[in-house]
């Protein structure tokens, strides 16, 4: 005889009451009731808990039976398929979103500059966390990212989407690598296909006057701390990109302030001194607790032992808003230097062009390294003076 509520109210008498399909409720010598299912799996008799009766209703617990029913006609044992489901319930709750991004910024605290760090820690804080920071990640749409940064980019903060974009998709990679989901949905999520296109200068050089803009966009760049670095190093000593990316530090002295490039990475195979400004030497210190311990100054984010490409670096320029090329920084300091009255001659050498008549190529070797240094150095400052949009008074007269 099946149960019925208005039974199961006043039922005492200890022992198993028996609804059907194996379902029934144990009413314990001590007043304990509880829900069991009696089934077979294997050739094994084996025992299913649903809950204590009345928190686990009748009607509750004959819906638990049709399930586990279910489960047993597909050859599975519901009691395993419980398990399961606990401990992939556990597993998701120790890998929300939040928690997992939590440790990618403890896994990438390193990298950044502890400033750098909270801005981002801020930025998920503010716009992600409160959206899936509570989800386990492994539920979690390539829809309701792409939703989430339309928002931020609504508001006008079109960059700031874009960086948050690529930082979530960080920690999903990141959560990849170290087992914590089993693969990553939002490697097809592409900011080009989600955001709105931004606006770019389409000039292969920077102009003076976006200098302002420019070093602003640069300083607050959050992306990789090397390629921000590099891209520092390279306005500052007018180096071509690729003897910029392959330089090593046993090239440097920093004590001497020169970078001595060796003529087998120098385009015309004739080895170039490049005197460096204080503001080079500050690039340089910032970059050894990255990169002091391997050959090169500024290796690949990505591939270990290999130097950072020249697509990285205009990447980032086209990331900014500039379509300007890493090799255009020579032109902007070769054209403001002249603007500015300095030695032609002085300028074509920090630019290492080579002079066709061998006695004036010696003379210039050995001749202008001081005053390059000083070049240099006016360049650094002009840089800075431009930083806050001011044309700093700094104009020398030819020699």
């Amino acid at each position: 005889m099946k149960l019925n509520d208005a039974k199961l109210r006043t039922l005492k008498t200890p022992g198993k009451h028996f609804d059907g399909g194996g379902l029934y409720l144990e009413v314990t010598p001590a007043g304990g009731r509880y829900w069991r299912l009696k089934y077979r799996h294997a050739g094994k008799e084996k025992r299913l808990a649903f809950g204590v009766y009345p928190e686990v209703t009748l009607k509750t617990a004959r819906e638990r039976r049709d399930e586990a029913r279910r489960v047993l006609d597909q050859g599975q044992d519901p009691s395993a398929e419980r398990k399961a489901a606990k401990v992939q319930a556990e597993t998701e709750a120790r890998n929300t979103f939040r928690a997992v991004a939590d440790d990618w910024l403890t896994h990438q605290a390193a990298k950044w500059a502890p400033d750098t760090l909270e801005r981002i820690r801020a930025g998920f804080v503010a716009d992600v966390f409160p959206i899936v920071g509570a989800r386990p990640m492994a539920q979690i749409k390539p829809r309701e990212v792409a939703e989430l940064v339309k928002v931020i980019e609504a508001r006008g903060a079109g960059e700031t989407a874009m960086r948050t974009m690529q930082r979530v998709r960080a920690v999903f990679r990141f959560a990849v690598v170290h087992e914590r989901i089993e693969s990553n949905p939002m490697l097809d999520l592409r900011p080009g296909e989600v955001l709105k296109p931004r606006q770019v200068n389409h000039r292969a050089a920077l102009d003076d006057k976006e200098l302002p803009a420019f070093l602003a966009a640069l300083d607050t760049y959050e992306g990789d701390p090397t390629t921000k670095a590099a891209l520092r190093m390279l306005m500052l000593t007018a180096v071509r990109p690729g003897e910029l990316r392959g330089a090593r530090w046993a090239e440097l002295d920093t004590e001497a302030a020169v970078w001595s490039i060796p003529a087998e990475r120098m385009k015309m195979k004739t080895a170039h001194t490049v005197p460096l400004s204080r503001q080079a030497l500050e690039v340089i210190e910032g970059m050894r607790p990255i990169s002091g311990a391997d050959e090169l100054v500024f290796p690949s984010p990505f591939y270990p032992g290999k130097s950072l490409s020249e697509n990285t670096l205009n990447g980032v320029l086209r990331r900014l808003g500039f379509a300007a090329t890493a090799h255009g920084m020579r032109a902007l300091f070769s054209t403001v230097a002249n603007e500015r009255g300095h030695n032609a001659d002085v300028i074509e050498r920090q630019l290492s062009h080579q002079e066709r008549n061998q006695v004036r190529a010696a003379y210039h070797r050995a001749a202008y390294l001081d005053e390059r240094a000083g070049l240099m150095q006016w360049w650094a400052d002009y840089l800075d003076g431009r930083k806050g949009g001011k044309v700093p008074n700094m104009r020398r007269r030819a020699a």
